[in-house]
């Protein structure tokens, strides 16, 4: 693979990961933080349930620390598969949402085309995974 597409596949990584983490699972975080800390409603909690999951306070938990934590390891490329795994199924399952509802799927379809990349490509590149093989 050529030097330029190593940089921009580790861009790619390293830019979406940050985005999904820091502009969509931070405010899941900060809404799971002030209904576990100060009792206050998680309306994710609410989305969760009506898609129809069980026990929604553990799926909303699970899909946030996969936008927030795996969007942290996409982004330095440490368990670069394993993190992509559970980004792809949380933005699939954001799709079913979107596409059940509003129609405005295309950036869960996004992040869930990224991360399939990195889930069959791997932490190549500039990545963490990278140095530990080395």
């Amino acid at each position: 693979m050529s030097k330029a597409s190593i940089i921009a596949l580790s861009l790619l990584r390293f830019a979406s990961g940050l985005m999904l983490a820091f502009f969509h699972g931070l405010s899941k975080v900060n809404g799971a933080l002030g209904y576990f800390l100060n009792g206050k409603e998680w309306k994710f909690i609410s989305t969760v349930s009506n898609i129809g999951f069980p026990v929604p306070l553990v799926f909303a938990l699970s899909a946030t620390l996969a936008e927030f934590v795996g969007g942290i390891l996409l982004a330095i490329g440490l368990f670069t598969r394993f993190s992509a795994f559970f980004v792809a199924f949380t933005m699939a399952v954001a799709v079913y949402r979107h596409l059940m509802t509003d129609m405005r799927f295309e950036l869960a379809g996004l992040y869930f085309l990224i991360s399939l990349l990195f889930l069959f490509k791997g932490g190549e590149g500039i990545s963490v995974d990278n140095l530990i093989k080395k």
